[in-house]
């Protein structure tokens, strides 16, 4: 297997730490528009085959390029959605197959967003699965950890606990702290303020994908791992729009656990209109308002010197168990930003993220996971990867409800 990883910003360097601790690949090249971050990711590993290259993700022919000039048979996007379709396309132009734990963007509905879906998360991936398929290659698409491991969660659950599933609610929380700042993100804000302010989806087995409002329907979950009570509420997200494609249930959700200030600070930036994607002129120069607001924020790569507490990916599962007896269950992993950091100077959030997509790997080059076309991680056997993310050091856990 010879690896092509576009982006090394956080995310990008946790897979590099954590692939240079396996040996499943004969090259990892590892690209990045800034050669010297890529060099930064790769450096100290290069006896291990790692290769670092400048690279414009916004250009398919610049991906099939460096694709064919490494002899690349995987390519694992780490960067923002807003690149999926030109890498996408630009490994499936190079023979390469392609994984990614973002999918293509949507567009709400023209007239009625919070009820009706528009172009959905993935769409335009999904629309291009028929070639995927005849040509036998595999897109394996959704493959962080949420999606990932969430959706991984749930194939579990739908093979080895239910007879029956009435709902999967993806629940994602923590209790993060950076000291030092009265509000920095964990992850990039550019792709939280995407997912968090588009109408997000609902899946019913007996009314299909529809729209709510942002940020609605809040509830309190209480979180493993030390956590304890967080406020979550409904955003888009790519797991309601992966999980009815393999696995049967009566209706999928996803709740963030943002808490009360992320989200006040979400409504107000969509009362600004800051979160808007679209140019705006400033003194003669055309600016993003929300590329604006994450230049003004830390990257959040840089902050797990400054972090404490921790992060919990789970799939909550109600219906019935093999006996048809009332099961609910929450599936779960926890990082622990002090573990992280110690064990691969990342901080949890972006490790957590990183580690899946290495044991997809892992999972594929040893043959063990096999499909073509656009496939989510919940068309393959939970098992193996649930037991790769033990061998990693880093276990999953469930809990009855």
């Amino acid at each position: 297997m010879r690896v092509l990883l576009v982006g090394a910003g956080g995310v990008g360097a946790a897979a590099v730490g954590i692939a240079a601790r396996r040996d499943f690949y004969e090259r990892f090249v590892v690209a990045d528009r800034d050669l010297a971050r890529a060099q930064a990711a790769v450096s100290g590993h290069e006896p291990k085959g790692f290769v670092a290259a400048e690279l414009d993700a916004s250009s398919a022919p610049a991906v099939t390029a460096l694709c064919r000039e490494h002899g690349i048979t995987h390519v694992l996007n780490a960067v923002d959605p807003r690149f999926v379709m030109p890498i996408f396309d630009g490994a499936h132009a190079a023979g390469a197959d392609y994984l990614d734990m973002a999918m293509s963007l949507s567009r709400p509905h023209a007239e009625q967003p919070y009820s009706l879906t528009g172009v959905k998360l993935g769409d335009e991936q999904f629309a291009a699965a028929g070639r995927w398929l005849d040509e036998g290659r595999l897109a394996l698409v959704g493959m962080g950890v949420e999606p990932g491991l969430s959706d991984v969660f749930a194939r579990y659950a739908a093979d080895h606990l239910f007879s029956r599933i009435d709902e999967i609610g993806i629940r994602d929380g923590g209790n993060l702290v950076v000291a030092g700042y009265d509000f920095a993100p964990s992850f990039s804000v550019w792709t939280t303020i995407e997912e968090c302010l588009n109408p997000p989806v609902i899946w019913e087995a007996d009314r299909g994908w529809f729209t709510t409002e942002p940020l609605s329907e809040p509830e309190v979950f209480d979180f493993p791992g030390g956590i304890g009570e967080v406020e979550c509420v409904h955003v888009e997200h790519e797991e309601v729009l992966l999980i009815p494609r393999w696995v049967p249930a009566r209706r999928v959700t996803f709740k963030y656990g943002l808490g009360k200030e992320f989200i006040d600070v979400l409504k107000t930036l969509r009362k600004l209109g800051l979160d808007r994607t679209a140019p705006v002129k400033v003194g003669g120069v055309s600016v993003s308002p929300r590329d604006v607001v994450a230049a003004c924020l830390p990257d959040p790569a840089a902050l797990g010197h400054r972090m404490t507490g921790s992060t919990c990916a789970g799939t909550l599962v109600t219906g019935a168990d093999r006996d048809g007896d009332p099961l609910t269950v929450y599936l779960y992993h926890v990082v622990d930003n002090e573990w992280s950091m110690r064990e691969y100077g990342s901080q949890a959030v972006v490790w957590q993220t990183a580690v899946n997509p290495v044991i997809a790997l892992e999972l594929l080059a040893a043959g063990v996971w096999q499909g073509a076309g656009v496939l989510g991680p919940e068309a393959f056997d939970a098992v193996p990867f649930l037991d790769k993310l033990v061998e990693y050091g880093s276990p999953w856990q469930l809990r009855e409800q």
